[in-house]
């Protein structure tokens, strides 16, 4: 079952945009799709659904408006940033204990 939601808008507003009545009717369902992604209230594939778009299409216009693809928790992304860097000193410290490597990566004889 769908469900259908109306809107009432002045009949120039549209013209005073510059579009079509289907260019602000679509733009105006991709702003309140993106604003409940923005917010968690969907998934990106639950708006994306809601405007009619292939997800990647919804993602890419969300940039147009100013929302970001991604959305992190602070806490999480203190989390990966410091499993990153943890990784990294891992790398680090194995890197160490390799002897001299040219520009490619080969060993170098001592």
């Amino acid at each position: 079952m769908r469900n259908t939601l109306s809107l009432e808008y002045p009949e120039n507003l549209p013209d005073a945009l510059h579009m079509s009545r289907a260019e602000f009717e679509q733009q105006a369902r991709l702003a309140m799709a993106a604003k409940l992604f923005e917010t968690g209230k969907l998934t990106s594939g639950q708006a994306a659904r809601l405007v009619g778009m292939a997800r990647v299409a919804f993602l890419s216009e969300l940039g147009r408006l100013g929302v970001l693809a991604i959305q992190v928790e602070p806490e999480e992304l203190a989390q990966d940033l410091a499993a990153v860097e943890a990784a990294a000193g891992d790398h680090r410290r194995r890197a160490s204990n390799v002897g001299p490597r040219d520009h490619a990566g080969r060993p170098c004889a001592d």
